[in-house]
């Protein structure tokens, strides 16, 4: 028998590493996806702890604060495509605000860091979500498109095949035939 899970990332994660660190007695307070401020310096034996604590969810200490902030961009991004209200803001703004930087800046470490730009990032991650939202819900082309702030269909899907070397509807057959193929060998 399989089930099927569907969580919010955000709550998983912070319970997680909530739980870690109180399991180690370690004060602390998160402020923000990926960010943790620990009242006291942990010892060697803590901080060592803590890593093997972390590491066996897949979680790393980041020591470099640019690896930080492009993680914080990536979350930052993602939560901005899942917010109805985000959405229609520009990207440049609205990164500004959340993070506190100026989005120069904000765009000069992404860039150094992941080699590609913030707004490439974006596209990525909007097919992304195009794709969960085709795959989970009942919405038409047009309503995705419109959901994701596309000025039309065609932009959406010129984007959709650049990225992914299909477009929209070839992969939505795809996915329903995985589907039928799965349900009717369960």
């Amino acid at each position: 028998m399989k089930i099927y899970l569907r969580y919010d990332f955000k709550i998983t994660h912070e319970t997680l590493v909530r739980e870690q660190l109180e399991k180690l007695q370690i004060p602390h307070k998160i402020t923000a996806m990926g960010e943790v401020d620990i009242a006291d310096n942990l010892s060697k034996e803590k901080k060592e702890a803590l890593i093997l604590a972390f590491h066996k969810y897949g979680i790393t200490i980041l020591d470099d604060q640019k690896t930080a902030l492009v993680e914080r961009i990536k979350y930052v991004i993602d939560e901005m495509l899942k917010d109805e209200d985000a959405r229609s803001t520009k990207v440049s703004s609205y990164l500004s605000d959340k993070l506190n930087y100026t989005y120069s800046h904000l765009s000069t470490i992404f860039s150094e860091s992941t080699y590609t730009s913030i707004e490439n990032y974006v596209i990525l991650r909007k097919v992304d979500y195009a794709k969960e939202l085709m795959c989970d819900t009942d919405l038409t082309l047009t309503e995705i498109a419109y959901r994701l702030n596309y000025s039309s269909v065609a932009h959406l899907s010129g984007q959709f095949k650049k990225t992914t070397g299909l477009t929209p509807s070839t992969f939505q057959r795809i996915m329903k035939r995985k589907k039928e193929k799965y349900f009717s060998n369960a």
